[in-house]
């Protein structure tokens, strides 16, 4: 039987943001900046959504190019696409 590359079902996901690191982090490299009591959390929403965005646009230019797996150049185009976007009209979200 083959190994499976899937993660596991049983695997604990975190349901809980990193924040001890976050305010480790934005004090270490922005000292001066003051964020609100609950910025940390909002921060750290705007990197899930961004992630959450990357692979889908990764999964359709997989499924564009008929390709089963996800693979390098699809997440890196994807990337590409959505910086450029976001370089081009700040502010707006596709």
């Amino acid at each position: 039987m083959a190994l499976s590359t899937t993660v596991s079902q049983r695997k604990q996901i975190k349901r809980k943001a990193p924040r001890g690191f976050l305010k480790r982090v934005f004090k270490q490299r922005k000292p001066h900046l003051r964020l609100e009591s609950r910025g940390d959390l909002l921060v750290h929403l705007n990197c899930l959504l961004f992630i959450h965005r990357l692979a889908e646009e990764s999964r359709a230019n997989a499924c564009e190019n008929k390709c089963g797996v996800i693979n390098k150049d699809h997440v890196v185009a994807a990337a590409k696409l959505h910086l450029a976007h976001h370089v081009f009209h700040p502010g707006k979200h596709p």
